[in-house]
């Protein structure tokens, strides 16, 4: 995320194609920008490179440094981030694990990371963009919850996972590499 003068990377650089997910071109690393923002919801390798990350200027933020997350505010103009300790078990073992609001320039981005915790996130009013996972999205439609959101990115799919039934026109799947969304602020 940019708006020209700081640039948000969430939950990247990973390890690309980690555990069958989503491969990136090399060139995607050479143009992350110089003193940029890092924020990962948990470090798993589809989500997060120790090695890949050491290699790059700016601060880096995750679960183990939420407080200083939280206070970032405090140094960009117009933004705020709140964090949601959010459930991220794999094969019943749980994981340290964040969802993030992000406030900035007046506009609410919901991160949901690796969860299918609704908790949270069904009490947040107002959100311009909720980018989340598929199970999330199944868990709100199968539980009857409503995502109050004007428009939802739908990430961390498998290459070739195909989405079955009715795509609302307020949902974007995010399947390819370069895809670009403006939020006007």
């Amino acid at each position: 995320m940019t708006d020209g003068e700081n640039n948000f990377y969430i939950d990247f650089p990973y390890k690309s194609g980690a555990h069958k997910y989503m491969e990136y071109d090399k060139s995607e690393i050479d143009n992350i920008k110089d003193n940029a923002i890092f924020i990962f919801t948990h470090r798993h390798s589809d989500h997060y490179s120790a090695k890949l990350l050491k290699k790059l200027t700016g601060q880096k933020f995750d679960p183990w440094n939420i407080n200083e997350l939280e206070n970032l505010g405090e140094t960009i103009p117009n933004f705020g981030i709140q964090a949601f300790q959010t459930s991220h078990k794999v094969f019943g073992v749980s994981f340290k694990h964040f969802s993030y609001l992000i406030t900035w320039h007046g506009k609410k981005i919901y991160i949901s990371g690796d969860t299918g915790d609704l908790e949270d996130l069904s009490k947040i009013k107002n959100i311009d963009w909720a980018f989340v996972n598929p199970w999330i999205y199944m868990n709100a439609e199968n539980e009857k919850v409503k995502i109050d959101a004007k428009n939802f990115g739908m990430y961390h799919l498998y290459p070739n996972q195909e989405i079955n039934g009715e795509i609302p026109e307020n949902l974007i799947i995010l399947k390819n590499q370069g895809e670009i969304i403006t939020i006007p602020y």
